[in-house]
């Protein structure tokens, strides 16, 4: 029961690394998330990460118990190698100022920089906008959501937790933005939960 909890957590916490990533991009950039806004995220959050764990939880009525642990081995594994590439195969040289109104449009690009989201410059993110970007973020989810599901995990509990932490996240952004800027975090919290997600794969197989 308590691993169970602590896999559902440490999924939820996972998935949402990049809401924290989005929000130092934020910060440093002064664009605003109200709570309204944070809240439609959230709801957004829930609603793909929970269909994407009762998803998994589909697959595993179709398939043996171990070749389900399998799956979801190869599932966290994978996401575990990607979390940890991730941060040093962004790139950086294009300008958001220069490129953000083209490319707010499409999910994929305010996937690999949120700060495009903010397609007019107004430094606030509206319904619209926050609806592209809650997409987008929650894209990283199903992957865990899937695996959450494939070993075991409440659909409800991934979906609420998640949508939780994606809250806080973006909304004590500011403070953590300060923590992460300062002692230089984001590659390092996502190599770390990165591996932390490949020894959980692994355990599944045992």
């Amino acid at each position: 029961m308590m691993t169970n909890v602590f896999y559902t957590l440490f999924i939820a916490l996972t998935n949402n690394i990049d809401n924290i990533s989005a929000r130092i991009a934020y910060s440093i950039r002064g664009i605003r998330i109200s709570i309204p806004i944070n809240i439609w995220i959230s709801v957004i959050t829930f609603v793909i990460s929970a269909f994407a764990a009762f998803s998994g939880t589909m697959i595993t009525g179709f398939v043996s118990k171990r070749l389900s642990s399998i799956i979801a081995m190869l599932l966290l594994t994978a996401i575990g190698l990607w979390m940890m590439a991730e941060p040093y195969m962004k790139k950086n040289n294009e300008s958001p100022e220069d490129a953000g109104q083209e490319n707010g449009k499409n999910v994929f690009s305010v996937m690999m920089k949120p700060e495009y989201a903010d397609k007019d410059h107004s430094k606030h993110i509206d319904f619209k906008e926050a609806t592209v970007l809650g997409v987008a973020l929650s894209i990283n989810n199903i992957g865990g959501g899937i695996s959450a599901g494939v070993i075991g995990l409440s659909p409800l509990w991934v979906g609420l937790l998640s949508a939780v932490i994606n809250f806080l996240a973006l909304w004590m952004g500011n403070y953590i933005a300060r923590i992460f800027i300062a002692w230089n975090l984001s590659k390092k919290a996502t190599v770390v939960a990165g591996m932390i997600l490949i020894a959980i794969g692994i355990e599944q197989i045992f």
